[in-house]
């Protein structure tokens, strides 16, 4: 059976060579918040995303690094575009320091557009990264694609609504100790945010989530420590997490390229097509 406790945050935790124990703070409402009990157990799991309290306690190695990155996001009905701007193919443009992509969800009733700009919030703004999602009107986007083909500019300018997130990441992981230590283990964003370019953060948070329940599984059934079994989660994972970490990195430097990588990249599509997106490594699973 589980627990489900809601409005708590992590205050601190500790842990012993038998259980880990965690403090929570439980909000009453216009900011006010009181202790609330100690809760014990075999392990715990930090899932708690890119500005992870588990992680700060457990490796205290800092908040993540602000890439420079800035991706704007517009979620909406197909029906609302002209019938040219309407899609149900995903389609990219690629340019110097930004690219957008538009794809179809929901049945093909909605468009999703993204488009990512390499650039700077103003003061105002970055006073306030941990909350990533903000309105804006998108006329630095705009204005970046002056010189885009016609029906991208269509697009973009047809749109009245979007978010912004500031995009922020940690550099590919080192070894099994950042995402493991003792009783206390962490999965997905907390351990390994990457940056969007190959798609695959909810994908390797997925990943993660299936090691851990086989570990923990076969914890259960051999009466082995669940420490040991929480150190072979981390070894299986880290060097993959760390792959796709640096992978994502380098994708974004191929999408935003300029000069001379910008025109191998264009000849490589050019000749090899689809077969660039033919990833055994990655889409053959761990």
């Amino acid at each position: 059976d589980a627990t489900l406790k809601l409005n708590y945050r992590l205050a601190r935790f500790t842990q012993t060579g038998d259980a880990a124990t965690v403090q929570g703070l439980q909000s009453c409402g216009q900011q006010a918040e009181i202790w609330g009990p100690q809760v014990e157990g075999d392990a715990l799991i930090g899932a708690d995303g890119l500005w992870s309290p588990v992680r700060q306690w457990l490796l205290g190695d800092g908040p993540p690094r602000v890439t420079g990155h800035l991706a704007y996001r517009a979620l909406l009905p197909q029906s609302s575009l002209p019938e040219r701007l309407r899609s149900q193919q995903i389609t990219a443009w690629l340019g110097p320091n930004l690219h957008v992509v538009q794809y179809p969800v929901r049945g093909g009733e909605w468009l999703n557009v993204v488009g990512i700009l390499q650039g700077r919030l103003d003061s105002a703004s970055n006073a306030d990264l941990d909350n990533w999602d903000h309105a804006t009107n998108a006329q630095a986007l705009r204005s970046a694609l002056a010189g885009a083909c016609a029906p991208l500019q269509d697009l973009v300018h047809a749109i009245d609504a979007w978010r912004l997130w500031v995009l922020c990441d940690r550099p590919p992981m080192q070894g099994a100790q950042q995402q493991a230590v003792g009783r206390v283990a962490l999965l997905g964003d907390a351990a390994h945010p990457m940056r969007p370019y190959l798609a695959q953060g909810a994908g390797m948070a997925i990943e993660d989530a299936a090691e851990l329940g086989l570990v923990l599984g076969q914890a259960l059934q051999a009466g082995l420590e669940v420490p040991t079994m929480l150190g072979r989660y981390a070894q299986g994972r880290w060097r993959r997490n760390a792959q796709v970490q640096a992978r994502a990195i380098r994708n974004g430097q191929i999408f935003h390229a300029d000069g001379l990588l910008r025109w191998g990249r264009d000849a490589a599509l050019n000749v090899l097509g689809e077969r660039l997106l033919d990833l055994p490594w990655l889409y053959g699973g761990p």
